[in-house]
């Protein structure tokens, strides 16, 4: 039996922003639900973070959640287990938005305490948000199950937050060394030391996303073989200029993209500007312009490339001198950034 996992979707991310809907409903109308229907997937296990605030819900939103996400979605059999942006407490997962917004969906099963489950003929251990409440039955039930397979929406260290972040604390592996196979959302970045996975959210939400692939994964409940369903749509986009003839750039894709323009070689003010403004023609939902000159003295590009908000608060604190543990000054960080992006 073939099931579809899904994880971090962060339904009403970024204050519901109407370009940021507009991408995410991109991929479930003409990649995830076509897909499903195709291939008769009848069965969703999403791996957390079903919403993104943790505190509030935007209406508009939640209105666009149902008639994109949650409607289509009532013809499947749907698990979901609680992340930590579905908690409003962080020491419990007792309030938790899956529970309180998806009561109505009869077809959807959620789990905020870890649970034996089986679909096809294979028992899964599903593993929500691990915290000070749940911690020692969480344990207890990973040392006492006889599942090969667990999915959760857990934090180990020694993996990839994004590009710019690896995780340094957080859950041993070798906590987990009794299963075949571990899938778990919480980092965006697909990423795996062949035993665990981390299977990536759908699409893109931030700079730090850009050029990282994106998506969701089918898996075999039969052969526990599983492979990657490619999200082709993008939002934000990096444009190298160096010169560039704005009559020969062809403009056409960037229409609703969010861009940064790295400028590496700029000798003619005006050629620039009539480049910007054909950018501008394409009607883009934003333009950020960098300049950095650097790039001619023959440093590689990822060495000066310019980079998103989390990725020089990240490269800040490791280059700097105190003493505190960077690692969890960097996911403090990146906690702080994200939520100030769901700030009215």
């Amino acid at each position: 039996m073939k099931v579809a996992i899904i994880t971090d979707t962060h339904w009403c991310a970024r204050k519901s922003s109407k370009v940021f809907q507009d991408h995410f409903e991109s991929f479930y109308s003409n990649v995830f639900f076509p897909y499903l229907e195709e291939n008769g997937i009848d069965t969703i296990i999403h791996m957390g973070d079903a919403f993104d605030s943790r505190k509030s819900i935007d209406l508009s939103g939640l209105d666009w959640t149902r008639r994109v996400v949650l409607n289509p979605l009532s013809k499947y059999n749907v698990h979901l287990i609680t992340g930590n942006h579905d908690c409003a407490l962080k020491n419990t997962n007792k309030i938790n938005s899956p529970d309180l917004l998806l009561r109505e969906y009869k077809n959807i099963n959620i789990y905020s305490s870890p649970t034996e489950i089986t679909v096809g003929n294979l028992n899964i251990l599903l593993l929500p948000w691990i915290n000070t409440e749940n911690e020692e039955e969480t344990f207890k039930l990973i040392q006492n199950t006889s599942c090969k397979v667990a999915m959760g929406h857990l934090e180990f260290q020694g993996f990839r937050v994004n590009k710019a972040i690896s995780m340094e604390e957080g859950l041993d592996s070798k906590l987990f060394e009794k299963f075949k196979f571990v899938f778990s959302g919480h980092y965006h970045t697909r990423s795996d030391n062949g035993k665990i996975y981390y299977l990536g959210n759908p699409y893109e939400v931030f700079w730090s996303d850009v050029d990282d692939i994106r998506g969701f994964t089918i898996f075999d409940t039969e052969t526990l073989e599983h492979f990657h369903v490619d999200n082709p749509y993008t939002l934000f986009h990096r444009i190298y200029y160096e010169d560039t003839n704005h009559q020969t750039f062809d403009t056409r894709k960037y229409q609703n993209k969010i861009l940064k323009v790295i400028v590496k070689k700029k000798t003619n003010l005006i050629k620039f500007e009539k480049f910007i403004d054909k950018l501008y023609q394409a009607n883009p939902e934003e333009i950020k312009i960098v300049e950095d000159f650097q790039i001619q003295s023959g440093d590689s590009e990822d060495e000066i490339e310019a980079e998103d908000t989390l990725s020089i608060l990240s490269k800040y604190i490791t280059d700097s001198d105190i003493d505190l543990d960077k690692s969890k000054l960097q996911i403090m960080m990146k906690g702080i950034y994200q939520e100030a992006c769901e700030v009215d």
